[in-house]
Formats: C-alpha cells, structure tokens, sequence
C-alpha cells in the first residue's frame, strides 16, 4: 500500500467514525429552554410587592431546573417590568410573547395592569396566564369578559370577604363600615363586601373610599365614628393600610379594624408602628407556619419555601416575607406542572392548568375548573392578629 492509498484509508475510516459519532452529539446538544414570561412592577409604586415576587419567581424556576426541569428541558424566565403602570403591563405582556416566545405568562403585580393585559390575551395572543395580582376581575366573566386563557395564583376576593365575614360574625356583631381604596383592588374589595354583607346578616352602615396616596382618612374615619359602626374593614394594599391604622388610633375609634388580606405584611407593622396593634385580617397561611399543627398539607410546602427564601437567597434581609412572597411559586408551579403533562402547546396547556386538582402550594391547595380559574377556598385563610409587634393565629 503505497502512501497515497495509504492516506484515502485513513480519510476515510475517520469520516466513519465521525459520521457514527454524530447521533452522540445531536443527542447532547441540549434542547432549547421552554421560555416563560414574568412581569411585575420592578419600579413605581407597587415595587415592593413586585421586585420579590421577580425574585421568587427566579428561585422557583431555579430550584424546578436543578430538578431537572419540564421533563428534561430548563425553564428560562424572561423578565419584564410593568412599572406600576397598566399601559406598560401591556406593552410588556406582548413584549415577551411576539417577541420573547413566552409559553405561558406569570404576572402582573396590581389588579388594574391585570386587567389591562386579559382583553390581549383572550382576544389575541391565546397562551395561557397565571397572574399574580389580588382583584376577581380578571376570572370573573360576566361583564368582565371570558376568562379561558386566563388564571390566577392568589385567592379571589370574594373569598377573603368571606373569610372576614365569617370572623366578624363570630364576633356576633352585625353593623360595620367599610373603608376602600379607589383603585381596582379597593373597587373589586367593596363591590364583594357590599354583595355578600346580607349573607352574613351584616349591615354596612358607613362607606368610605380613599385615594392610595392619600395621606389621611381621618374625615373618612370621622364619619365612620359617627355611624354607630361595631368594625371597620378596610381594603386596600401597600402603605395606605398602615395609615388608616395611624388615623384609627389617633381618633381613638374604639372599634375592631380589620384590613383586607393584602395587608399581611412585616411593612405593615413597621409602617404602622403601635397603631397595628390588635389589628385583624385573613392571612395566608405562610405568615403564622409556625403556628400550623404538623398535620396541615400546607405546612412542608411552606417550610421547604422559607428555608430557599431565607436560608439558600438571603431574599428576606431585603424583602421580608409577607403574605404575597408565594404567589409567583404557586403560579409558575400551576404552570410548570401542566407542562410536565401536556408539554408547551397552548391549548393543552391551558386545559391542563384548568384541570389542576390537589396541588399543594404556598397559598393553598388548588382545585380548579373551567368556572374557578383560581381554586382556592376560604380554608386556604387564616385569620391573624398583630400582638406585641408579632403575626399571632386566631383559633377558629
């Protein structure tokens, strides 16, 4: 054999051999990361609730990942910010499907940008969303709008009337006064107090509304005193609530204030200072683990979740946990267990999602259907109390 003849066999024994080596690499190459969506207000006045809720949502898709992902394949998360703004959460909503390829989307922060991205999503874009906001608006129908492609994480509103209701008639009182925000969480709170007040043989007795960056409700408040009211709820998120207690307490209401259970907060008490003391309100059970008998489902659930939170992230010496700090693992959770189902087509995703039963979450046990496209029941509620600076459970 001389060198030429020589050189063609080598040539071509290492062309087979890379040719049989090629299903090996197209095998390794690893598959393109399923893309979701997340939202929230990064900047503006809803930042506090939004920048943790990015951050948790981060650490869920990191902890999902490490498990080995959607069946193999890594979740990515693909970040928006809404700004506090309902425009931007729009703008931002379709950002991350035309051109981010979202599969599904996780977001946004406040019920009015919730409600400015449901009209896209059901009418055009058609992938599934697990929002992440307070208000019933956006699964509500009626003159709300169809509700299919579109979920949410935290409980209704409704739900945490009822479960306030349900301790204020405990208490056998039957005259109260409602405080409300103007916003969409404050709107959506007062038109379900105001229809299920009669259900628990409740009269409301004073309404009052406030602006959330108003600085003091004490004209409100005074009316308030006045009406013969034997509590005040008040529904509304962020600083105000802390300020309404301030206002409580410098009037001296002598009366019960129960906030809404967006309130349960550590900002709450610090904003507060003395005047959250003795204040009421449903709560999830993330604030008051501790307190939970070891029977509870929830309670491993939670605990895994703190111990990532506190422990793995450091995320609470920024942004202590309160009770919105679970509302992004349960709707990546709600999402990211469907895939594992069905895969990233949207229709079967967004039927998988609908048909979730007994997921164990942060904020609950969820059991969803095509009319509750949020799953929760009041006993995914506790009703806590703010004692000597501390969440304390209420015993029902």
């Amino acid at each position: 054999m001389n060198g030429n003849t020589r050189l063609r066999v080598l040539f071509i024994v290492a062309t087979a051999f890379a040719l049989a080596l090629c299903p090996l690499w197209t095998g390794a190459r690893a598959a393109d990361p399923i893309k979701i969506g997340a939202f929230f207000a990064l900047s503006g006045p809803a930042s506090s609730i939004g920048t943790p809720t990015k951050l948790v949502a981060q650490m869920v898709v990191d902890k999902i990942n490490k498990e080995g992902g959607i069946n193999g394949t890594p979740l990515e998360l693909v970040v928006g910010d809404t700004e506090s703004d309902p425009t931007k959460a729009l703008m931002e909503a379709k950002r991350l499907i035309e051109a981010g390829k979202a599969a599904a989307l996780i977001g946004p922060t406040r019920t009015d940008e919730g409600m400015a991205v449901k009209a896209y999503i059901e009418d055009t874009a058609h992938i599934p969303i697990v929002m992440t906001i307070g208000g019933d608006p956006v699964i509500a129908g009626g003159k709300f709008g169809p509700f299919k492609w579109t979920f949410k994480a935290p409980q209704r509103t409704s739900v945490a009337a009822r479960k306030t209701y349900d301790f204020i008639r405990s208490l056998k009182l039957t005259k109260i006064a409602v405080l409300t925000a103007t916003d969409g969480f404050g709107k959506d709170g007062l038109t379900w107090l105001e229809q299920l007040a009669p259900e628990f043989g409740l009269e409301i007795v004073a309404k009052e509304a406030f602006g959330v960056t108003d600085t003091d409700m004490s004209p409100q408040l005074l009316k308030i005193k006045a009406s013969g009211a034997q509590a005040v709820i008040c529904w509304t998120i962020g600083p105000a609530g802390a300020r309404v207690a301030k206002n409580v307490k410098q009037l001296a209401l002598g009366i019960p204030l129960v906030q809404c259970h967006g309130q349960p907060d550590p900002k709450y008490i610090e904003l507060a200072g003395d005047a959250a003391e003795g204040s009421i309100m449903p709560s999830t059970k993330l604030m008051v683990v501790d307190q939970l008998p070891d029977s509870d489902p929830q309670k491993a659930v939670i605990m895994e979740f703190i111990k990532l939170y506190t422990d793995v992230y450091h995320f609470d010496k920024q942004y202590p946990i309160n009770t919105h700090s679970g509302y992004a693992w349960d709707a990546i959770y709600l999402a990211a267990n469907a895939m594992r189902k069905v895969g990233t087509d949207a229709e079967k995703l967004r039927a998988a999602i609908e048909q979730t039963k007994g997921y164990v979450g942060v904020s609950g046990v969820f059991n969803l259907t095509p009319e509750d496209h949020n799953g929760l029941g009041t006993d995914s509620l506790v009703m806590v109390k703010v004692e000597k600076g501390k969440w304390v459970l209420l015993k029902p």
